[in-house]
């Protein structure tokens, strides 16, 4: 929906660092690397994959674009439209901009998920800050399409599972639970201009936001009342944006750029591609056979020199997805490698060394030998 093209955007993935700006980046989006359309400060490997299937807690936010109903009598499919996508772009740049992850567009409204995948401490914060500041963009939008703008927000913190809902597209994560409903159910009670907030969220935060007043709310589907907080959408200075801490800023090498490509499809919990793999059993079983046949030709200097490559890709590879996990840029359960991670890091690995110790006896006995 939004094109993110004034935001300030990381240059790598806030996840597993891969470069996402520059000529890197362009090199990445050749293999199929970009940023993901749901958060750009992470790439598309790791934008459905990090929490898939897990239960985790989380804020879920829904913004909806106030008197919808009115707006289309009053001008028309056309302009409506015009009016409900400028909203949603506006909307969604906010909500990037403090961290949230787009789960979906229903209409005129927006649902975002915080605390997925990037782990923030903050992430109720991060969520009613961006709330705010969506409320205080309306006034200028409005002036910008001629027309009194005004948004409702719903928030709620709680535990929900996320993952791929009925298919195995990406674009189908989602996140299924009680404080989904809740979230949505606040936002339908919040009037044009206000921001309504469960008790779990606010409290966390409360002093960051003063001024918010308690009620209890009856919503559909909660049997018994919800104690909520209805804040006013210019009650507190917004939170400042993700990019501009740049959390994993770190130095650009041919290496980063080769674990990148070759750590598809998610950098941190496959460890290695298939092409790692293609690259490291055909340097075992295939290299012997082809300098047979090259002994005497002139492209045997070549073929030793893109297996050794292709085996020190492979090396640095694994030593890189090691460091990603020691550095604990991922959530605690998911440092420790599968069993089968296990057995492709061996056979990578051990493919690998096999490779350059071939490599170096064939150098070493053709020079003996001439």
């Amino acid at each position: 929906m939004a094109g993110h093209d004034h935001l300030q955007l990381a240059a790598q993935c806030a996840i597993c660092g891969t470069i996402l700006a520059g000529a890197a980046g362009a090199v990445y989006r050749v293999f199929g690397i970009r940023r993901s359309p749901r958060n750009p400060n992470i790439c598309t490997r790791c934008a459905a994959h990090i929490e898939e299937g897990r239960l985790v807690e989380l804020t879920v936010l829904f913004a909806d674009l106030s008197s919808f109903t009115e707006l289309t009598q009053e001008l028309g499919a056309e302009r409506t439209h015009e009016v409900v996508d400028a909203f949603l772009r506006m909307a969604t740049d906010v909500l990037v901009k403090h961290g949230a992850f787009i789960d979906k567009y229903v209409g005129d409204a927006v649902m975002a998920l915080f605390n997925v995948p990037i782990r923030r401490a903050d992430h109720a914060r991060r969520a009613i800050a961006a709330a705010v500041e969506v409320e205080a963009e309306m006034k200028s939008l409005g002036a910008r399409l001629s027309r009194p703008l005004q948004a409702s927000v719903g928030i709620a913190t709680g535990h929900a599972r996320v993952g791929r809902l009925g298919s195995d597209d990406s674009k189908d994560y989602t996140a299924i639970g009680e404080v989904v409903n809740l979230a949505a159910r606040l936002q339908a009670k919040a009037g044009a201009g206000e921001i309504l907030i469960d008790r779990e969220g606010y409290a966390r935060h409360a002093a960051d936001f003063p001024g918010a007043k308690s009620e209890e709310v009856r919503l559909k589907g909660f049997r018994d009342p919800v104690t909520a907080f209805r804040l006013q959408g210019d009650a507190s200075q917004p939170l400042a944006s993700d990019a501009a801490e740049n959390p994993n800023a770190q130095r650009l090498s041919l290496g980063a750029i080769v674990f990148g490509i070759l750590g598809a499809p998610c950098a941190i919990t496959t460890l290695i591609g298939p092409l790692a793999v293609a690259l490291g059993a055909g340097g075992l079983f295939g290299l012997a056979g082809a300098l047979a046949f090259l002994d005497q030709s002139a492209l045997r200097l070549p073929v030793l020199v893109l297996a050794a490559a292709a085996a020190a890709a492979n090396l640095y590879t694994l030593r890189r997805a090691r460091q990603l996990r020691s550095a604990a840029r991922v959530p605690a359960h998911l440092l420790a490698m599968t069993a089968l991670e296990k057995r492709r890091t061996a056979i990578v690995l051990g493919a690998s060394l096999i490779t350059l110790a071939v490599v170096a006896f064939e150098l070493i006995a053709h020079a003996l030998l001439h």
